[in-house]
């Protein structure tokens, strides 16, 4: 009866795409349209079939981890391309509505990162071995979307994009006063202290990177201008001229993003700028897919265009420039799963065979709903007064100035 249903439901759910699904019985059906590669899966446990039909996104995480769903030449990518594309198209199937509503129901709850469970979930993630990050992240280790000029930059130099670009945002000059707000393992700040001549004090909640980000600081000289303290960023005294936070507003959680912008209104000097850096939807609102909630980011939330914005509104500060990339964090990720799956002898070593499957479960399904989903990652400026930034764009990009634009700047 359930394997029944699960058909029934793949049938209604995957309908584009080429699928040869082999059940625990040893029974063959296909999936889909016959369009696009063939992706042959292999169901090899019974117990796999009803997890599949009440919570299909976790149990297909789960089973992945396990060994109990198998892919014919470990084509993940393939069968998540295809899950990615139709899920999206039919998200008005029942099913779906059904599992989503009890996920919408739940969200508020799973995201009240209080400051005790901030801690809790931040290590959860960021507390891993640090050798386990050295395998796949940039020399600079920057957990976060890079910045693709072109396609074939690589992943070391498209970071250093980003962290030019979200400078050159922030306007700095020598001297200034910045916060970093979920600091990671201090490439930002220190790049921002060595590049720009400004004063860094950087907060993070994982200990690991607090202690790594504090040896980089001493090890660069710059611990005399970088100060990194473990601390929630609800904590922290200003004013500050200028606040950056990088990949840290997904971990806020939806219930508390009026005391986020209220904070950073407050920690703000009155013609300070902001620079928030965050993966989000470009779709309405909805819940964490809840394989990630679990083993991955718990208490992480991607936020909705609409979700941000009236806090930042409440919050009374100037929404000066809004910015989306769109495939800059697909191609990302595919730096960093080729450099894993290079590696994945290594982070066996370190944790085991499965945990090597769960991290390449998170790395191809972030990178294909970034390819084929509604994700996407926004940079908000911020500021509390309506001239603190320049009225155009044009400061970001002075080398496009035709030259006697260019020489009466100067």
């Amino acid at each position: 009866m359930l394997q029944h249903l699960l058909v029934r439901n793949l049938r209604i759910l995957l309908r584009e795409g080429n699928i040869t699904l082999h059940l625990p019985d040893r029974k063959t059906v296909r999936i889909g349209d016959g369009s696009g590669r063939p992706v042959t899966v292999r169901l090899t446990h019974p117990g796999i079939i009803s997890h599949l039909v009440w919570n299909p996104e976790l149990a297909l995480g789960e089973g992945y981890m396990n060994g109990d769903i198998k892919i014919d030449g470990d084509d993940l990518h393939g069968l998540l391309e295809i899950a990615v594309r139709n899920f999206d198209a039919q998200a008005s199937s029942s099913w779906i509505r059904v599992v989503r509503a009890i996920r919408m129901l739940r969200r508020r709850f799973d995201q009240n990162n209080f400051a005790s469970v901030s801690k809790r979930n931040v290590a959860h993630h960021y507390d891993l071995s640090s050798a386990l990050y050295d395998l796949f992240l940039d020399q600079d280790r920057q957990y976060s979307c890079a910045y693709f000029k072109h396609p074939d930059d690589s992943l070391d130099q498209a970071q250093a994009q980003k962290k030019a670009h979200i400078a050159g945002k922030l306007l700095l000059e020598p001297g200034m006063r910045v916060l970093d707000i979920g600091c990671g393992w201090g490439g930002m700040a220190l790049g921002l202290a060595r590049d720009y001549g400004v004063n860094v004090l950087g907060v993070t909640l994982s200990k690991e990177q607090h202690r790594i980000a504090t040896e980089r600081a001493h090890a660069e000289g710059l611990a005399d201008r970088v100060i990194f303290q473990l601390r929630d960023y609800r904590h922290v005294s200003g004013p500050f001229d200028r606040i950056v936070s990088v990949g840290m507003f997904e971990h806020v959680g939806l219930p508390h993003y009026g005391t986020y912008f209220e904070t950073v209104r407050n920690l703000l000097s009155p013609d300070g700028v902001a620079l928030i850096h965050t993966i989000g939807r470009s779709a309405p609102p909805d819940a964490t897919n809840p394989w990630i909630s679990r083993y991955i980011f718990p208490g992480g939330y991607i936020p909705a265009m609409s979700e941000v914005l009236a806090p930042i509104e409440n919050a009374n500060l100037w929404l000066d420039d809004v910015e989306c990339w769109r495939q800059h964090y697909a191609t990302t990720l595919r730096h960093w799963y080729d450099r894993f799956q290079a590696n994945s002898k290594k982070a066996a070593s370190i944790y085991d065979e499965r945990f090597v499957r769960m991290w390449r479960f998170y790395l191809a399904a972030s990178e294909q709903t970034f390819r084929y989903g509604r994700q996407t990652v926004f940079q908000f400026q911020l500021s509390r007064r309506q001239d603190a930034v320049p009225l155009t764009r044009d400061y970001l990009y002075p080398s496009t100035q035709p030259p006697q634009l260019a020489q009466a700047a100067e």
